[in-house]
């Protein structure tokens, strides 16, 4: 069997031609998921960063929990009750999703108001 031959036999989400055995359609949270997993898969060294099938399942499923996320916090932005137990059963399922993906916060460096002023006249001197 030829390698062409090999591909046709594999699923459109094994060769990466879409994210879902069936197709959700052009909604916006399906916009937002794709955006999400492009974010993280980012965040691990992009698409040719050699993830292993384990770290783009895991990918995956993050992408899933944090949406769900989303969906809970416009709720409740709009006025309406949640249950705050499965929002933070989410939350902390999402916080261990990302320590298994080896993914940490990590504070970015913030210049104070003078490191940034004296930046900037450095910048103008040269």
């Amino acid at each position: 069997m030829t390698a062409n031959n090999t591909r046709r036999h594999r699923s459109a989400v094994t060769n990466g031609k879409r994210l879902h055995v069936v197709n959700p359609g052009d909604t916006a949270w399906a916009r937002r998921f794709r955006d999400v997993l492009a974010e993280i898969i980012s965040d691990l060294g992009g698409p040719d960063g050699g993830l292993s099938e384990g770290q783009r399942q895991l990918a995956r499923r993050a992408a899933t929990i944090s949406i769900a996320c989303e969906q809970f916090e416009g709720q409740a932005a709009s006025g309406a009750a949640i249950d705050l137990e499965t929002y933070g059963k989410l939350t902390d399922r999402l916080g261990r999703a990302f320590q298994r993906l080896g993914l940490k916060r990590e504070p970015r460096p913030v210049l104070t108001l003078r490191e940034q002023l004296e930046l900037e006249a450095e910048g103008e001197a040269d």
